[in-house]
C-alpha cells in the first residue's frame, strides 16, 4: 500500500520496500480548459555534499532534464519533455536505479519549473490534481505519492523533494514542497 505524504514529511524507502532497486518518480498535473496550456519541466540534481554539507552537482551531466536525458553511467534518466500536461496517468517520469549511483552521491533532488513562465505570467497556481508518486519501476507498485496542490500558488519553480541516501546507506524520500519565483537557470546556478 502506497503512503501519503504531507509537505516535510519522508519515508526510509529502504525499509518500507526492502528489495526497492529501481525507482519511477512519476509528475503529474492537469491544465483547466479556461488555461493555455503550461509547459512544465521535472528536472533531477544529482547531488554529493561539498565540505560545508551542501548538496552539489557530481559533475554538469549530472544535471538530468530535457536536454541532457540521463546521467553519464544511466543511473537517472528523464523520460522527455511534455508540453502540456494532456492525458492520464504521468506526465513525466524520471527512472532512478539505485544500485548504479556513484557511491558519493547523497541527494536526488527533484524540481519542477514552468518553461517561460514570466513571460506568460503562469505559475502553479494554475495547475489542477498535481503530485509526484514514487514507483517499484520492477513491480510497477506506488511506494509513496506526495498532492502538491496545497502547494501551489505564485510560484513559478517547485523543488517537490529529494531521494537522500543517509549515513546508514539507506534510501529515503523527503517530500519538501519549497516553492520559488525563479526559472531552471537560477536552481542550477545554487547546485554548483
Amino acid at each position: 500500500m502506497a503512503i501519503n505524504l504531507e509537505k516535510g514529511g519522508s519515508i526510509n524507502l529502504s525499509k518500507q520496500d526492502a528489495g526497492l532497486r529501481r525507482i519511477r518518480v512519476g509528475l503529474g498535473w492537469e491544465v483547466p480548459t479556461s488555461v493555455p496550456p503550461l509547459d512544465l519541466d521535472v528536472s533531477a540534481f544529482v547531488c554529493r555534499l561539498n565540505a560545508q554539507n551542501e548538496p552539489k552537482l557530481v559533475s554538469e551531466q549530472h544535471f538530468v532534464f530535457y536536454n541532457n536525458k540521463s546521467t553519464p553511467n544511466g543511473a537517472v534518466a528523464h523520460s522527455g519533455d511534455n508540453r502540456t500536461g494532456v492525458g492520464d496517468g504521468d506526465d513525466e517520469t524520471l527512472q532512478v536505479d539505485l544500485s548504479r549511483l556513484e557511491a558519493d552521491v547523497r541527494e536526488i533532488s527533484f524540481v519542477v519549473t514552468i518553461h517561460d513562465a514570466i513571460a506568460r505570467r503562469q505559475s502553479f497556481g494554475l495547475l489542477r490534481s498535481a503530485y509526484i508518486r514514487l514507483y517499484n519501476e520492477e513491480t510497477g507498485a506506488v511506494v509513496c505519492e506526495y498532492d502538491l496542490d496545497a502547494e501551489l500558488g505564485s510560484e513559478t519553480a517547485l523543488q517537490i523533494g529529494s531521494i537522500i541516501r543517509n549515513a546508514s546507506g539507506q534510501f529515503e524520500f523527503h517530500a519538501i514542497g519549497a516553492g520559488y519565483n525563479l526559472d531552471l537557470g537560477a536552481f542550477v546556478q545554487g547546485y554548483l
